[in-house]
């Protein structure tokens, strides 16, 4: 039930949106969404009141999840959701005003944001992808995300956690909770989790298992689970999965959407069905043509997402293009990238883009990589041999990228 003041917040933060929209400004998400929270404190506890709520956190992974689970979930009945990803506070509001009669809710929340978005909106499921090291300058030291979540989960015990049990943070961070449903959702980078989150000991890992040398902290035994072809799960649940989506992280992203969606009532057969047919996120793995060029645009914005993006860049491709910004979104300090393995696109010629161009063009010559510079990213999809072209770029520039080709 929202109160008179809220209906009055939320009017006024309609109008606050429609005017940035009209005037050029943007969307309006998020200035909508500050106004109806600046007149109305409880806004988000209201609009939450009432629904089942899925909220996806992670450092990588959000915005796909949350789509798939969203697309799960739309067989039950209409779903709100923050599509545009706008993931605090502001934007979570702008997302739950814009259908106040939804009974579900899917929801991407920045990590650092969950507790106090969990108090608020009392959600049915959490879902737990993973943590790794993102702009230290924003975000701070991993492990005390970690903890938050532990903490802000601890609040909530009748909330159903989806919790990765391949990434050792996020199983961490849901070990204690009552209800948990593990997946095997994948776990490429293990370079923020060398250490026990609990203990402090080495993590020691063998195939796709591993412990805590110091307490009896270990990989929980997966109740979803994926392969190349199929999705298992409970009670010898068998299901083919195919993907319109690249990339073996996204398969592991559909798995604990499915089993969210799941929790909450779907069909496991039309879950499959619904993620499987999600074909870009927000221009994401979407391909535009650009004159003489096929161009596919991927996202990364840290070091675990370098890798897996990197991984999916076909090296067979007319050119690759590699675009790096380092404006506040992105994280000013662009000292990760001697973290990205380019070492692998030995032999494939890459240019160097983004005004952070030079910082990138450096480190593929210390990997090895034949490259050129071409700071203006449009100029450097020109520069390629017509054909397709894979082009990977952080955040500022992706969204650049967009805004000239007019995605």
């Amino acid at each position: 039930m929202i109160t008179a003041r809220g209906r009055l917040a939320l009017a006024v933060g309609a109008s606050a949106r429609w005017a940035s929209r009209i005037t050029g400004r943007g969307a309006g998400a998020m200035i909508g969404g500050l106004v109806a929270m600046t007149l109305d404190r409880s806004i988000l506890r209201q609009l939450g009141t009432g629904r089942r709520t899925v909220v996806v956190t992670g450092t990588n992974g959000k915005s796909t999840t949350t789509r798939m689970i969203a697309a799960a979930l739309r067989d039950l009945g209409p779903v709100a959701t923050n599509a545009e990803g706008a993931n605090m506070d502001a934007g979570l509001v702008a997302a739950l005003a814009a259908d106040r009669t939804a009974q579900r809710a899917a929801l991407e929340v920045d990590e650092m944001h969950v507790p106090h978005v969990a108090d608020a909106v009392s959600p049915a499921v959490v879902v737990l992808l993973n943590l790794s090291r993102d702009q230290l300058d924003r975000v701070g030291e991993i492990n005390a995300v970690e903890r938050a979540l532990r903490t802000g989960l601890a609040r909530h015990p009748q909330t159903v956690v989806i919790a990765n049990c391949d990434d050792v943070l996020m199983t961490s961070a849901a070990y204690d909770s009552l209800n948990v449903v593990w997946v095997a959702a994948g776990g490429g980078w293990a370079g923020d989790s060398v250490s026990c989150p609990r203990s402090g000991e080495v993590i020691v890992r063998r195939d796709e298992h591993w412990r805590s040398t110091g307490c009896d902290f270990a990989r929980p035994t997966p109740q979803w689970w994926f392969d190349d072809d199929s999705l298992y799960g409970p009670a010898g649940l068998v299901l083919p999965m195919r993907l319109s989506l690249p990339g073996n992280v996204n398969r592991g992203n559909a798995a604990q959407a499915v089993a969210a969606a799941v929790a909450l009532g779907a069909d496991p057969v039309k879950a499959v069905a619904a993620v499987g047919a999600l074909d870009e996120v927000a221009g994401r793995y979407r391909s535009v043509q650009v004159g003489e060029h096929t161009v596919r645009m991927l996202l990364a914005k840290n070091p675990a997402g370098w890798q897996e993006a990197l991984s999916m860049v076909d090296h067979q491709a007319a050119g690759v293009v590699i675009a790096v910004n380092g404006q506040v979104p992105d994280g000013e300090d662009l000292s990760w990238l001697w973290d990205v393995r380019f070492e692998h696109f030995e032999g494939v010629p890459v240019v160097a883009a983004g005004e952070r161009g030079t910082d990138l063009a450096v480190r593929l010559g210390y990997a090895g990589v034949s490259h050129t510079l071409v700071h203006d990213t449009c100029a450097a999809i020109a520069s390629c041999p017509p054909g397709r072209v894979e082009v990977v770029a952080n955040y500022t520039a992706f969204l650049a990228l967009q805004r000239r080709l007019s995605l």
